[in-house]
């Protein structure tokens, strides 16, 4: 179920404050967060946001098409190998 437009989308305060920072002093270094289900905003784009994703940071670079999108659909926390091999003969 989607969140109420009424209250805006959730952003982490720590994360969103360490934005603001960065556009006061025009310095866009990467950002470190353990924020998965922060929502990106427009005041993201062109920030480079490590995503840590339960064993390594994972680096998303924000751009306009990713907005609106949760930070951790870019982080995935379980690689997929492919289906197993069926032994199987045909014939």
């Amino acid at each position: 179920m989607a969140r109420s437009i009424k209250k805006g989308p959730f952003i982490e305060k720590k994360l969103y404050k360490r934005i603001q920072e960065s556009l006061k002093t025009n310095q866009k270094q990467m950002i470190k967060t353990y924020s998965r289900c922060s929502t990106i905003i427009p005041e993201m784009v062109g920030f480079t946001i490590s995503v840590y994703n339960g064993k390594t940071w994972i680096p998303v670079f924000v751009t306009e098409n990713l907005v609106g999108h949760k930070l951790g659909e870019f982080s995935p926390t379980r690689i997929f190998r492919g289906h197993s091999v069926s032994d199987k003969k045909v014939g």
